[in-house]
């Protein structure tokens, strides 16, 4: 059974669209892996890929070697392996997990004919492990999207798709419905549609993975980074009205005492409070005519005085 999945995948599988990269030329490769449980422990791993093996170019294998290298515990020699058949070189562990041929791997969503093939720079990398080791049916599935950047409280729409085979054993795309969205492995409230399409608003800051699930299907989980810029909340600011206060208005009550001494006749003049505010309109002469009308009389005074002195 194993070697006949094996063949009909090394038939119908679609090659890579992309020139390969020399080993003197820099490539970098976004590598995933899926575990034993269906679980994403490597999610688009940004690797320098180098090339491993000597062999002039690079190739899957020498992606897959490195992100062992740097990711697994133990590095590669403790959870990667491949060998040699008389179909290609061939993966024998992948993350640790040893179980024959139970293992695929895609290049960009498209499967690869053997590790041997040369990627592209920056070439997407998905190796699995099948968690059904009786029927071979776990699914390959991917988003239209790949990484997005973004902020809160945008919305985008994903489209999940699956490779599959019509009914002449071509290879064909097809969508996925009624799978749940997870974020970072839970799952949210986005199912897709008929069409295998979701529309997501992005409530959630940092860096995230977005995947799905199917109750229905045995997915190879999909990916999508997605880092997520927090908009912060935006309040109006506060509208205080300024105290407003009167002036202060002080009246400096002066009387001077102005004593003019006329033929032993003493008057006081008094002046009216200076204000520090408007002037008043009328009434602001009657102190100075009291006091003229004051030193008049006292002058007349003075003068009937004198008369009766001299006569």
């Amino acid at each position: 059974m194993k070697k006949t999945i094996a063949v009909l995948t090394a038939a119908f599988a679609l090659s890579i669209c992309a020139s390969p990269v020399s080993a003197e030329e820099t490539t970098t490769a976004f590598v995933t892996i899926v575990d034993a449980e269906g679980e994403i422990v490597v999610a688009a791993k940004n690797l320098h890929v180098t090339d491993t093996d000597g062999d002039g170019v690079h190739t899957i294998h020498d992606a897959l070697y490195l992100a062992h290298e740097e990711c697994y515990d133990g590095g590669a020699a403790a959870g990667y392996a491949a060998s040699r058949t008389e179909y290609g070189l061939g993966i024998t562990k992948l993350w640790g997990t040893e179980q024959g041929s139970g293992y695929g791997y895609c290049v960009n969503d498209k499967s690869a004919m053997s590790l041997e093939d040369p990627i592209s720079h920056a070439a997407r990398i998905t190796a699995f492990v099948y968690t059904d080791t009786v029927n071979y049916s776990d699914t390959y599935s991917f988003f239209d999207i790949s990484d997005i950047s973004t902020s809160t409280g945008e919305t985008y729409e994903f489209t999940l798709s699956a490779n599959s085979y019509d009914a002449s054993w071509n290879p064909i795309v097809v969508p996925v419905e009624g799978a749940v969205i997870t974020i970072n492995g839970e799952r949210t409230d986005y199912v897709t549609d008929a069409e295998g399409k979701v529309t997501v608003t992005f409530d959630k800051a940092g860096d995230l993975v977005y995947s799905a699930v199917s109750d229905s299907m045995t997915l190879v989980p999909p990916i999508c980074l997605a880092s997520i810029v927090g908009v912060p909340e935006t309040t109006a600011p506060e509208t205080t009205s300024p105290e407003t206060t009167a002036p202060e208005t002080t009246a400096a009550a002066t009387t001077s005492a102005a004593a003019t001494t006329a033929a032993g006749i003493s008057v006081k003049s008094t002046t009216t409070p200076k204000s520090t505010g408007t002037p008043a309109a009328t009434g602001d002469h009657a102190g100075i005519f009291a006091a003229a009308a004051a030193a008049i009389a006292c002058l007349t005074a003075a003068c009937a005085m004198k008369k009766r002195h001299e006569d």
